[in-house]
């Protein structure tokens, strides 16, 4: 149950991240990869909103005339939800272990 739990966290954080990123879903590849794979793909696609939101801030700051605040704004906005929901999946994940690892043999 917890498995579950977990497997539908863990696809609403790639939604938003996706979202976030302006990527479209894409369809399942006929290549099945591993938790640990959609993990990785998860916290890289978190660590460049995150990346691209604090490029934003700098050009904003020096003066780039391409950038308005509000779209500096949303940037950072996005970075910190996507930030919010891997912590809430890792934190998810921590409780499942510790549950399981309670579990008598």
């Amino acid at each position: 149950m917890a498995i579950d739990a977990l497997h539908s966290t863990l696809q609403s954080l790639q939604s938003v991240a996706s979202m976030a990123s302006g990527i479209e879903s894409k369809a399942v590849s006929s290549a099945p990869t591993g938790f640990a794979d959609e993990l990785q793909q998860s916290l890289r696609r978190v660590n460049k909103l995150q990346i691209d939101s604090q490029t934003n801030v700098k050009a904003f700051q020096a003066g780039d005339s391409g950038l308005t605040l509000n779209d500096v704004m949303i940037d950072m906005q996005k970075a910190s939800l996507a930030t919010n929901m891997a912590t809430q999946v890792r934190n998810k994940l921590v409780s499942a272990y510790k549950d399981i690892m309670a579990m008598p043999v």
